[in-house]
């Protein structure tokens, strides 16, 4: 797998591109706004899009959905439980930072569903914490996790936002991913990717 990193929208949000060297085909990770220059760079190298995962709904992880769906015809994914945020403006905080955004097309997904993309096999994490629905995404075979606003490098996202709870998120991150192998490498929705060796031993909000 190739990993390539775009940091787009207000609040410079992490899209992940997870390529498939042999095929071409990719998978796309929280697009929080849709540059012409990300559409000409898949264009331009020959990938092919298959599907946009989303770790969580809040408005700067979902603004390029439309454009991306629009130009390559490809299904989204996300938990179940985020559904709901996904359509609410005021949940998904479009209403509060700037022009109000729902999108309502999506497949929905459950805890450890094995989503299998781009010949990559994802297991689907529910994390909740962050949001209610907020997931992570293991692949084994790869060693990452695509954390999204549950795990950052020596941090963790907020939980003071409508469905959000910090004793939660804590127990998701204990539970459902300190108990991954210490080497995978944890790719978040913002900032630096880490590790899970480190942020059992560093991350100063998980005790």
């Amino acid at each position: 797998m190739k990993i390539e990193k775009f940091v787009l929208g207000s609040m410079g949000t992490n899209c992940y591109l997870l390529i498939n060297e042999e095929t071409k085909e990719l998978v796309m990770v929280d697009p929080a706004a849709c540059p012409d220059y990300l559409v000409s760079h898949i264009k331009s190298n020959g990938y092919t899009p298959k599907a946009i995962l989303l770790t969580h709904a809040h408005f700067d992880h979902v603004m390029g959905i439309d454009a991306f769906v629009e130009e390559f015809d490809i299904p989204v994914y996300l938990h179940e439980e985020e559904k709901q945020i996904l359509e609410d403006p005021r949940l998904n905080l479009s209403g509060v930072f700037g022009s109000s955004y729902s999108y309502h097309r999506v497949e929905c997904l459950q805890d450890n569903q094995i989503l299998e993309l781009a010949g990559f096999q994802f297991q689907v994490i529910h994390t909740p914490g962050h949001t209610a629905g907020g997931c992570c995404y293991y692949e084994k075979v790869e060693g990452i996790l695509i954390s999204g606003d549950t795990l950052f490098y020596q941090s963790v996202g907020r939980s003071d936002f409508p469905t959000g709870s910090m004793s939660t998120l804590v127990r998701s991150i204990k539970e459902k991913l300190f108990c991954l192998p210490d080497d995978v490498m944890v790719y978040p929705g913002h900032n630096d990717l880490t590790c899970i060796a480190d942020e059992k031993m560093y991350n100063p909000f998980v005790r």
